[in-house]
């Protein structure tokens, strides 16, 4: 009876597990279902859509999440030209509409896509005091130059300015400050000796400091007006930037250079005439005439002194001009990556006598290495 009884056992046995190791084999075979997706899962940004099993395709109702994640980039190679418009006296012209002015791109014309009037914008300034050997009897003119243009620019709470000096190499000797006193005690600091590095201190000011100024406070628009103040001979004999690499920088970052020239020769003491006081020069050296190109290619002023006080109405001059400009961007339409130079033209043809005060052009290069502003058209470099 026994082994009647252990027979039927071991015959049940062979018949259960050939069932169960087909049941297992066929949940094997059988497609597995995705992961299921919270809500919250979905619905972040930073969410990946899960990877199928190898030879799977993905679930329908993935494809669109992944879809949306994507990023369209698209280069607009808009050019920004800030200026000013003198009259006959010399005297701004600030009430110009956009239909008084036509811009051309190395002589093609171009159709002017933004245009607006900026006025009473913060300023952040830039002084850059040359200290090297060449210009030690000149070091107290220098001083009082730049202190005299902060304290008659530099607006309390609005506006902000740093020093900078330069002989060997360039070195910040005060960052950013509204406090045109603390400004001084460091102007008042410095001394002459070693060589000139004028492009290096340019290009440096500008990446470094002119790029990404301090914010205006409160909850005004981040739009400021980039000013370097460079007071120099111009004999640059150290520098491992070249003259272009200063001058392209500032025009990529938006920064307008005014130049004073410390040089003392071809100068007139004769001259009397209060409106020409800033300019003495009958003759320009070569520093003068490299001075007098910086200001020129980023859309400032050469100033060509012997006393300080030849500069008390430029300076006031200067303040103005920076307080009421104009903006006009456009697409250019013979715009191509080549790195050339382009020259620009804005003119104001139903105005007779009116002359306009603007960078001269700008090299046609991707802004990849250069740092990024903030700033909407009006303020930001192309």
């Amino acid at each position: 009876m026994r082994r009647i009884i252990v027979s039927i056992l071991l015959a049940l046995a062979l018949l259960v597990f050939p069932l169960a190791d087909r049941a297992q084999q066929s949940s094997r075979d059988k497609p597995q279902a995705p992961s299921p997706v919270t809500k919250d899962q979905a619905s972040s940004p930073d969410a990946k859509p899960q990877a199928p099993a190898p030879g799977q395709s993905a679930p329908p109702n993935q494809q669109p999440a992944q879809k949306s994640s994507q990023t369209i980039t698209s280069v607009v190679n808009l050019v920004d030209v800030l200026f000013t418009v003198l009259n006959r006296r010399n005297k701004l012209v600030p009430e110009l509409e956009k239909s008084d002015f036509k811009i051309w791109d190395e002589k093609a014309p171009q159709e002017i896509r933004y245009f607006s009037r900026q006025t009473d914008l913060p300023l952040r300034i830039g002084m850059l005091l040359d200290t090297s050997n060449s210009i030690r009897d000149r070091i107290k003119f220098e001083q009082d130059a730049s202190i005299n243009f902060l304290f008659s620019v530099l607006r309390h709470n609005k506006d902000e300015a740093f020093v900078m000096t330069f002989d060997d190499e360039p070195q910040i000797v005060q960052g950013f400050t509204g406090d045109a006193g603390a400004l001084r005690d460091e102007i008042t600091k410095t001394r002459a000796g070693g060589g000139t590095a004028i492009y290096d201190a340019v290009y440096e000011a500008c990446v470094k400091q002119l790029s990404h100024p301090p914010r205006p406070p409160g909850d005004q628009p981040d739009v400021v007006r980039r000013v370097m103040i460079l007071i120099s001979d111009g004999e640059d004999n150290l520098s491992t930037h070249t003259r272009t690499d200063a001058i392209e920088m500032a025009q990529r970052t938006s920064v307008v250079i005014y130049t004073i020239s410390t040089s003392t020769q071809w100068v007139s003491l004769s001259q009397t005439d209060p409106n020409k006081l800033s300019d003495r020069k009958y003759h320009l050296t070569d520093g003068d005439k490299i001075l007098q190109e910086m200001a020129e290619e980023t859309g400032g002023r050469a100033f060509f002194p012997y006393h300080v006080d030849d500069l008390d109405q430029s300076f006031q001059d200067i303040g103005d001009e920076l307080r009421n400009q104009y903006s006009i961007a456009y697409l250019p339409t013979n715009y191509v990556l080549d790195g050339r130079y382009h020259k620009i033209r804005i003119e104001v043809p139903d105005h007779k006598g009116y002359q306009v005060r603007a960078r001269r052009g700008y090299f046609a290069r991707a802004n990849a290495n250069v740092p990024a502003t903030p700033n909407p058209p009006g303020g930001a470099p192309q």
